[in-house]
């Protein structure tokens, strides 16, 4: 259980900043190049848990550069290489504070508003008469504002994003645009392995030269849900929970033990058999997702192997 990357601190040449996400640690270097660590922490309810999840890191930045070349002929994105299995290497660019959502299916957040009785979310109307985990008739795009460290994402509507100017009309019709082919492709992506692309989040940037492009995660469990086709609408038929692949366990875990990110609440402590347990659920995501056998890197030294393999790229 101590083979996990929780917290880095390296010291990079020509290394200018660095900046600690809830998952992600980036440092910025000269020339406009940023190093991006996957550690293996875990969020939820925009919580950090005390403990780390084996292997986590290294499966999401694995799947994301993995989608990040089967989609660069549609989007451009910030990607220059992958020196280590926890780490991406990229261009520097100014994030756009929000985050696109789409949703195909009305799931998670979007089910516990229409529980709720709201038939909007974001701006955009929910149909009359759904079910949770039905299909909507379109995808749907509900922003959210990226949150500051600590805070809760809010939902947005796209009048509010253009009349609070956080981001151009013009910058956002692209979003707009990249976001529904990126979806279209996801969820071609998944079908190929027996899976829906239920809902997913981008974000996107702008290099110094403007041009917009898709940074951070795509479609890793962690920002995405996926549910398994084989099923699906006998599930639906009978009033079922869906078969899902996505973090969506641990936030039922975290539910059923208390805690929702509210305040009061302290997270539950977890065992290291329910940690293990998690890690194995991060393994089966990556290989259904990806369709390949999942390859564990060494981590008996994981910080210098890390820190080595960043190295010997720059040099």
């Amino acid at each position: 259980m101590n083979n996990t990357i929780i917290d880095t601190n390296f010291n990079f040449p020509d290394q200018k900043s660095i900046y600690k996400g809830k998952v992600r640690e980036v440092y910025a270097l000269a020339n406009d190049v940023l190093v991006m660590v996957a550690t293996d922490r875990l969020s939820a309810f925009d919580v950090v848990m005390p403990k780390g999840i084996p292997y986590k890191g290294q499966i999401l930045n694995q799947i994301a550069t993995k989608m990040m070349a089967a989609t660069q002929d549609i989007v451009p994105n910030w990607l220059l290489a992958t020196p280590d299995p926890n780490v991406a290497v990229g261009h520097a660019c100014e994030p756009f504070k929000v985050e696109m959502v789409i949703r195909g299916y009305m799931s998670g957040h979007a089910a516990r508003e229409y529980k709720a009785g709201r038939r909007m979310l974001c701006g955009v109307p929910m149909p009359e008469g759904m079910k949770e985990n039905d299909k909507f008739p379109e995808p749907i795009i509900t922003p959210a504002t990226k949150a500051e460290k600590g805070d809760h994402d809010e939902d947005i509507s796209r009048e509010d994003i253009l009349k609070r100017g956080i981001v151009s009309e013009a910058d956002y019709i692209i979003l707009e645009k990249y976001t529904k082919a990126l979806f279209q492709r996801g969820t071609e992506i998944a079908a190929e392995r027996g899976l829906i692309l239920v809902d997913t989040k981008y974000e996107f940037g702008k290099t110094k030269e403007g041009e917009i492009v898709l940074i951070d995660e795509i479609h890793t469990p962690d920002s995405s849900r996926y549910f398994y086709a084989d099923g699906y609408q006998e599930r639906q038929d009978r009033g079922e929970a869906q078969k899902q692949l996505s973090k969506e366990f641990v936030r039922q875990w975290l539910i059923q033990n208390g805690f929702q990110g509210l305040e009061g609440q302290t997270v539950p402590e977890m065992s290291d058999e329910y940690i293990e347990s998690v890690s194995e659920r991060y393994i089966e995501l990556y290989e259904n997702i990806t369709g390949e056998v999942f390859e564990k890197a060494d981590i008996d030294n994981i910080q210098e192997r890390i820190e080595k393999n960043i190295l010997a790229y720059l040099n």
